[in-house]
C-alpha cells in the first residue's frame, strides 16, 4: 500500500500550486477531482484545465509525470436517479476512458442520489447497477475498476452496496474479479452513526470489494462512541485528523492487507476546515501523513 492524498487537500493557497504542496508533504499519488465538464485541477497551478480529447488527457499525464506526480483516480459524481440515463452512462465511461490514458487503476463513484429518500430500495440499486453496468460494458478491456464510495445515508448502507456489486458485476464474478467496488472510506460509516466496533465489522466486511479507499476520522466523546447516532450527529464539532481520533487507522491496514488490498491509502481530512490557518492546515496535514507512514510500516 502507498500514500496518496485527494487534491482538494492541496488545492488552497497554502502552497503556489498543488504539486509544490505534494512535494513538502513527500507525496507523490494524488486523487483528482473530474468535473462534469471533464475539467481537473492543473495541478502545476491554481488553475483548471479540460480533457476534452485523448490529446488534452496525454499531456496532461505527461504534465504529472514530468513532475512526478502519479494519479491513483478520478474523484466524480453522478446521480443515477436525475438527469438522461444515457448521458449518465456516457460520462462514466468516458471518465473511465480518460482514466485510463492517465494509467489511473479506479475512478471514485459518488453514491448519493437527490431521490434516494424517496425511491424504494429495489429501485435505487437497480438504477445504480444498470449505471455502471452501462459503463463497464462500454469500456471493456479498460484495466479501470469502479470504486463506490460508502457516502451519505444511501451509502452507508451494507446491502446496498452489495447488492450493486452482485448486480453489476459478472454472475458468479469474485470481489477480485468484478471491476465494480468500494471507494472504502474509513469515516463514513461511524459519522452514518455505527457504534465504533461495530464500524471495523462493516469495514471487514468490505474489504475485499475495495477498489480504492478515503481515510478519515472523528473524535467522539467517550461515553457516545458505542452508541448508534443520528447520521452526521456533531460531525462538523468532532471530525479530527487522523491520529486524534477514535478509529484505528493501524487496525484498518491491517484489515485491507489481510484482504489482499495493495493499492492507495487517500488522505481525505475533511478537519482541515477546523483550521485557523494556512500554517495550521500545513501542520495538520503533516501529522496525517506521518501517522499514515506508521501505520502503513505496522502492517509491513
Amino acid at each position: 500500500m502507498h500514500i496518496a492524498i485527494r487534491d482538494c487537500m492541496v488545492t488552497e493557497k497554502e502552497f503556489r500550486s498543488p504539486i509544490e504542496g505534494m512535494r513538502h508533504l513527500g507525496v507523490d499519488t494524488v486523487e483528482i477531482q473530474l468535473q462534469r465538464d471533464f475539467s481537473v485541477s492543473a495541478m502545476t497551478s491554481h488553475e483548471r484545465v479540460e480533457l476534452q480529447s485523448d490529446a488534452d488527457a496525454s499531456a496532461y499525464a505527461q504534465t504529472l509525470r514530468d513532475n512526478g506526480i502519479r494519479p491513483c483516480a478520478f474523484l466524480t459524481a453522478c446521480d443515477f436517479s436525475a438527469g438522461d440515463p444515457e448521458e449518465n452512462v456516457a460520462w462514466i465511461a468516458r471518465s473511465i476512458e480518460l482514466a485510463h490514458l492517465l494509467g489511473m487503476p479506479a475512478v471514485r463513484i459518488d453514491s448519493a442520489m437527490r431521490r434516494e429518500q424517496e425511491l424504494s430500495f429495489e429501485e435505487r440499486v437497480r438504477l445504480f447497477a444498470d449505471g455502471l453496468r452501462g459503463a463497464v460494458e462500454r469500456t471493456q478491456g479498460l484495466p479501470v475498476a469502479l470504486g463506490i464510495e460508502n457516502h451519505g445515508f444511501q451509502g452507508n448502507n451494507l446491502a446496498f452496496q452489495l447488492n450493486v456489486y452482485m448486480d453489476a458485476n459478472p454472475p458468479g464474478a469474485s470481489p477480485a474479479e468484478g471491476r465494480v467496488g468500494a471507494t472504502m472510506d474509513t469515516g463514513n460509516f461511524y459519522w452514518r452513526g455505527y457504534p465504533l466496533t461495530e464500524v471495523y465489522g462493516i469495514l471487514r466486511i468490505l474489504a475485499p470489494y475495495a477498489k480504492h479507499t478515503h481515510l478519515k476520522n472523528i473524535r467522539y466523546p467517550e461515553k457516545v462512541r458505542e452508541q448508534s447516532r443520528e447520521g452526521g450527529w456533531k460531525y462538523g464539532e468532532y471530525v479530527s485528523p487522523l491520529a486524534e481520533g477514535d478509529i484505528d487507522h493501524a487496525r484498518v491496514v491491517r484489515i485491507l492487507a489481510k484482504a489482499g488490498y495493495d493499492g492507495a491509502l487517500c488522505l481525505e481530512d475533511e478537519s482541515l476546515s477546523k483550521c485557523a490557518g494556512p500554517e495550521e492546515r500545513i501542520a495538520v496535514l503533516e501529522a496525517d501523513i506521518r501517522h499514515m507512514r506508521e501505520c502503513i510500516a505496522a502492517v509491513e
